[in-house]
């Protein structure tokens, strides 16, 4: 008998269809993955299974867990089954944690909600947890509170708050996606290390058929509410049916791409000279010693794990705050934070595309009014009707429409809302615009076609992008060049291709090994089991 089975799940939140006949099954001791692009379904699947649907929510179909119905149990028996039968991880560990309460008590709380032990019971079950999880307290204190950790530490609190009373079964939804590279494969390894020595089951919701080709026992791909194929993940990855999942299969690899185009070696668009950014207590350095030069028509990737001084660089090539050392030059010009008409007109042809499109635009204002906000840094100032024109050309050159304009943010989904922040970003024609981290949080279809778009805006427009990310793959895809950072430290420096291929440095090694890779992982798992 299954550990967990679903069948005919359906779920309606007021007029809409959400959930349609979803059926699936997961053994003891075994991940089973379920895939598929945003709006898909899977998050709502989990929730359905944890009874965390909004008020309005009307579900059919059964879900059993050890063979009992957990769809006919009030809200008071549910609370007995989360945490002790049913652990989860969510995407976001900051939003997951209480930010209040140290880690030590939140991980203890779990035990002491669900078992009648003394506090120093709790806490020493606790600090076993956390060891297991790769914090021990002896170097991390359970006393810090989740600010004071990185992001990979603060996802192995919530997996050590999931695991701390050995549930049978963990749901993982997007656990890795906020996380580098080196902080996703070691957070995996655990996952996978947690299943192999207590038993667990395992739910793996991901966009990244790479991960799931790399860590999935069986493999279910979710589209618009339905589950379109399922089977062992390495037949079914080798042989896909359904025309949705090869596309998700060939945007998990997907390069765009790029017609021949020019880069001018003489005159570069932006340069830093042995930029050092400190903190002035500690005298720690972020950025040590770093120099850098960007040419017209070229795209650089800028990568390391979190923590590395890639967004302190980033501030100080913005001239967003001034390095201790060193200097920033933009066509050969100092660029230095500052608010006269030379800095206006230096920050009109440097712009910026964030991580989080949503959580950069005014929710209040129409998309209209938020691409044409950088015309403030015009000189020049244009009519009305020109404005418009100059947007809604815009709008189009990103794949989005006239109409568009006159919506807000909110009506927008997470891939569309990024092409309106990039439409933002070229509204002034800058020369160079830099991107962080600006696919990370899109899933693969989205993600693809974010990157074919930006690949034709390089070579139709003539800018240059600096992408800081930690997904190589992105940067591998989109980028010409490509610059290594560790320790504060630019470590590597060289054509995309040629890094890629033979990497000098033992950390951009160790950076390459650790990123998924689709066909790496299932020839690994093949041979593993022939």
């Amino acid at each position: 008998m299954s550990l967990l089975a679903i069948n005919n799940l359906s779920l309606d939140i007021g007029q809409t269809s959400i959930l349609h006949d979803v059926s699936l099954s997961i053994s003891k001791g075994k991940i089973f993955g379920l895939a598929g692009q945003s709006g898909a379904g899977k998050s709502m699947t989990a929730l359905s299974i944890m009874g965390l649907l909004p008020e309005a929510a009307q579900v059919r179909g059964t879900i059993t867990l050890y063979g009992n119905d957990l769809l006919s149990r009030t809200e008071r028996q549910m609370c007995a089954v989360r945490g002790r039968h049913v652990g989860m991880v969510f995407q976001e560990p900051m939003s997951a944690l209480n930010p209040l309460h140290t880690i030590g008590a939140q991980v203890a709380e779990t035990v002491r909600v669900h078992e009648r032990v003394s506090r120093a019971e709790a806490y020493a079950r606790a600090a076993n947890m956390l060891d297991r999880v790769g914090l021990p307290p002896v170097r991390i204190p359970m006393d810090r509170f989740p600010h004071e950790l990185s992001g990979g530490q603060r996802q192995r609190v919530v997996i050590a708050m999931a695991m701390v009373l050995s549930p049978k079964l963990i749901i993982a939804d997007e656990p890795t996606t906020a996380l580098d590279v080196m902080a996703q494969a070691q957070i995996l390894d655990l996952l996978r290390r947690l299943v192999d020595e207590d038993g667990v089951s395992l739910m793996l919701i991901t966009h990244d058929l790479a991960v799931m080709a790399k860590m999935a026992d069986n493999l279910a791909i979710m589209r618009r509410g339905k589950i379109i194929e399922c089977g062992p993940t390495p037949a079914l990855l080798r042989d896909l049916s359904h025309e949705y999942s090869k596309t998700l299969l060939k945007s998990t690899a997907f390069r765009p791409l790029r017609a021949p185009h020019d880069i001018e070696k003489d005159k570069p668009i932006l340069e830093a000279r042995h930029i050092v950014c400190r903190y002035e207590k500690s005298g720690f350095r972020a950025v040590d010693d770093v120099s850098l030069i960007i040419k017209k028509g070229e795209n650089v990737g800028l990568v390391g794990e979190s923590g590395c001084g890639k967004s302190t660089l980033l501030r100080a090539l913005l001239a967003l705050c001034a390095p201790q050392e060193g200097e920033v030059l933009l066509r050969g010009d100092a660029f230095k934070p500052g608010a006269n008409a030379k800095s206006k007109a230096q920050r009109k042809d440097i712009q910026m595309v964030f991580q989080d499109p949503y959580g950069s635009f005014n929710p209040r204002h129409k998309v209209s009014r938020l691409v044409a906000e950088p015309f403030h840094l015009e000189e020049k100032k244009r009519t009305d009707a020109e404005y418009r024109a100059a947007v809604v050309e815009m709008l189009q050159r990103v794949g989005l429409s006239a109409v568009d304009a006159d919506k807000y943010p909110h009506q927008f989904s997470g891939g569309q809302r990024q092409r309106i922040a990039i439409a933002r970003a070229l509204i002034t024609r800058p020369s160079l615009v830099a991107l962080d981290e600006a696919v990370s949080a899109l899933d693969v279809t989205a993600r693809a076609r974010i990157l074919a778009l930006l690949a034709d805006l390089s070579d139709d427009l003539g800018v240059s992008f600096l992408f800081v990310s930690h997904d190589l793959g992105v940067v591998r895809a989109i980028c010409d060049r490509v610059l290594v950072m560790r320790g504060g430290k630019i470590v590597e420096d060289g054509p995309v291709e040629e890094v890629f291929a033979q990497p000098r440095h033992p950390y951009t090694k160790a950076l390459i090994a650790a990123t998924p890779d689709l066909e790496t992982a299932l020839a690994a798992r093949e041979s593993r089991s022939a």
